[in-house]
């Protein structure tokens, strides 16, 4: 539904101001690449994240310690 919804914007920019949508044709995937690197450095800084927490509650998981989240 997004990718409908972001389909019928661009058509209207498109009418409204074609130069400005096929400038944000071109530049949209110059952008995604240019911060593919933040999202991948946020989904390991969130698996480190897990892992540490893992790691700190493993002592009270071994005791029986039974959490709500």
């Amino acid at each position: 539904m997004k990718i409908f919804i972001g389909f019928v914007l661009w058509c209207l920019l498109f009418l409204v101001c074609w130069p400005l949508a096929l400038l944000a044709v071109v530049v949209f995937p110059v952008v995604w690449l240019a911060l593919l690197p933040f999202r991948l450095i946020f989904f390991v800084v969130e698996g480190v994240f897990g892992l540490i927490r893992a790691i700190l509650c493993l002592p009270a998981r071994l005791l029986g310690f039974k959490s709500k989240a």
